[in-house]
């Protein structure tokens, strides 16, 4: 007999509930009931129930270490041959990404007391943090497909509350509305996919799914339709193309929810999508279009990001193009690769954010074009953003180092055009990097940053407790998979992943940065610049196609409505009120007329009747 779980597993269905307790507590601060004290004790509220969530998943991962993955049921509903319960998959991965979830919380929510300390609705940010906390703790421990995709609903309501935080900005309401619709639409399909599989698979438990699909009989069209149902909601969380426009529009948001979004929302998505995995085999086609997706995604975003001149989506199109690897990754069946650069990718991102946001709050301006020389002003800032830009590229020693050297040296033996992807993806964000600290860490200072000092201590001291942990990135992915280390792979694959990322720095010293003359004078270059800076104009062809379709059917629908429903109705009113009209001019108001009518009726009855009788 197997020995019952410790307390701190037992208790494991908290986790989640930490980051929903913060957001009740805050409440009274949020709605105005409490407005004596200021907002900041819904803050320190927040911060403690993020620390314990930490330190109680820390505690729960020691344990799976020492004895091994667990699974955790609760019984929820149970009626007739209905069973429903409430499973925590503690495998080492999920742990790893709560920790991950948690611990980049708890940063963000200290650096946003800093960035927000004159913020006058301090109280609702922190409730909508903590409600987007818990939903992601639960996505990621979640053993069953119902639940994550309940909490997945969850995360995209929070992601429209917190883009669209300062909703008295018209282009606030604007990206917040975006947001929401393009994530619904990958929602939308993935609830297809879950109904389906309900059907077929008679559980949404991921063990249950694994098992039927071993031996599932679909047809190929069914099989094709329910795995792009399943990959299209994971598409919509990591802003993927086509749907990945939502993530550019949410950067007007507030700086600390979008340091979240960029590291721990999109890996939440990833996750969903890799427990997934083994049902994708149902389909190559399914495959084949998660290659193409990821790969459009990963060169596509990183190149979209080099001609930006807004300091946070300059970042925000290189989250899309990261997570592009990570679906290349999923579709070649290379999990663990996934989750090493999830990881990487995470911590360093967090910590270009946390220096793009310190930047931002000093001076006020997001335009890379308006700033400069910040490099000996703001040295701490400066010295996270080269951290965070050396653990993202394929920098030796660092964490993205080790997973583009395993992702090139398995591809190159699968597919070695998608090994080269990783490499061209490793080369742009290089130059995207260096373009953008040349313009805004060097240079010559400029009106906005002649008066530049150095963040407060409450942004500070998270930016450098995270530089420290993405220095020490290649020993925690040690800890996680003793695998990565320099005899992983061979040194050619060494020598190019290192090549890719300087050759990428190379282009962006060498390359001419002129602020005042940003765009060319030579026309096919001007034209090539638009095109980037403008996504593709992906927003302006679906405003031709697509809502434009939306909207005539709309119009069409609403014609007919006016015209034929509507009309309809009318005339049968108009015809019931004509008839009104006419019946009253036969009635003369006299009862003797009326009891003879009565009269004359009851003698014709009575009369028929005895004819018939006869």
């Amino acid at each position: 007999m197997a020995p019952a779980p410790s307390l701190p597993i037992q208790l494991v269905w908290l986790i989640p509930l930490y980051g929903f307790g913060g957001m009740v507590l805050s409440l009274p601060w949020a709605s105005g009931w409490v407005k004596r004290n200021g907002p900041r004790p819904a803050a320190y509220l927040n911060l403690l129930v993020t620390l314990l969530a930490v330190l109680h998943g820390s505690l729960i991962l020691r344990e799976v270490l020492i004895t091994g993955p667990q699974h955790l049921e609760i019984p929820w509903f149970q009626a007739a041959d209905l069973d429903l319960r409430i499973g925590f998959d503690l495998s080492l991965t999920n742990l790893a990404a709560l920790e991950l979830v948690t611990s980049m919380s708890l940063i963000c929510q200290v650096f946003a007391l800093g960035y927000l300390d004159k913020e006058w609705s301090l109280a609702r940010f922190y409730a909508l943090v903590g409600f987007f906390e818990g939903a992601m703790a639960g996505v990621v421990l979640s053993s069953n497909l119902f639940l994550s995709y309940f909490l997945l609903e969850m995360l995209t309501l929070s992601t429209y509350l917190l883009v669209g935080f300062w909703y008295a900005q018209p282009l606030v309401v604007t990206a917040a509305r975006d947001a929401f619709l393009t994530k619904r639409v990958g929602d939308v399909l993935l609830l297809m996919g879950l109904v389906a599989l309900s059907a077929w698979a008679g559980s949404l438990e991921f063990n249950d799914l694994y098992a039927w699909s071993a031996d599932a009989d679909l047809s190929p069209l069914a099989a094709t339709l329910l795995c792009l149902g399943l990959i299209a909601g994971p598409m919509g969380k990591c802003a993927q193309f086509p749907m990945h426009l939502w993530l550019d529009e949410a950067m007007e948001g507030p700086n600390p929810a979008s340091i979240l979004r960029n590291s721990a929302v999109v890996t939440c998505g990833a996750l969903v999508l890799l427990k997934l995995m083994p049902l994708l085999r149902l389909s190559p086609v399914a495959i084949d279009v998660l290659l193409l997706v990821g790969t459009i995604s990963a060169v596509g975003g990183a190149l979209v990001a080099i001609a930006q001149v807004d300091l946070k989506r300059a970042f925000s199109y290189s989250t899309t193009s990261y997570l592009g690897l990570v679906f290349l990754a999923i579709a070649l069946q290379l999990p663990g690769v996934a989750l090493l650069l999830l990881f990487a990718h995470g911590l360093a991102k967090a910590l270009l954010f946390m220096s793009v946001g310190s930047v931002i709050a000093t001076t006020n301006c997001q335009d890379i074009t308006e700033l400069g020389g910040l490099a000996r002003r703001m040295p701490a800032t400066t010295g996270a953003y080269l951290v965070a830009a050396a653990g993202l590229t394929g920098l030796l020693p660092l964490g993205c180092f080790w997973c583009f050297g395993l992702m090139v040296e398995r591809m190159a033996a699968m597919a070695p055009l998608f090994a080269a992807v990783v490499l061209l993806t490793n080369a742009l964000t290089a130059f995207n990097l260096v373009r953008v600290y040349r313009q805004v860490f060097l240079d010559t200072p400029h009106p906005k940053t002649k008066r530049t000092p150095e963040v407060n201590w409450l942004m500070a001291l998270p930016m450098v407790s995270l530089l420290v942990l993405v220095l020490l990135t290649p020993l925690v992915i040690g800890r996680l998979d003793p695998a990565p280390g320099i005899a992983s792979f061979s040194w050619r694959t060494t020598a190019l992943v290192v090549a890719s990322g300087a050759l990428g720095v190379l282009v962006g010293v060498l390359v001419p940065l002129d602020k005042f003359w940003s765009r060319s004078v030579l026309r096919p270059l001007r034209t090539l610049q638009d095109l980037l800076a403008y996504d593709f104009y992906t927003d302006r062809i679906y405003r031709a196609t697509i809502v434009a379709f939306v909207a005539g059917v709309a119009q069409l629908t609403n014609a007919f409505d006016r015209v034929v429903v509507n009309g309809l109705v009318n005339r049968i009113g108009m015809g019931s009120l004509a008839s009104a009209e006419a019946l009253k001019l036969g009635v003369s108001g006299q009862l003797q007329t009326y009891v003879l009518t009565v009269v004359v009726a009851i003698v014709l009855l009575f009369g028929s009747l005895s004819l018939f009788r006869g």
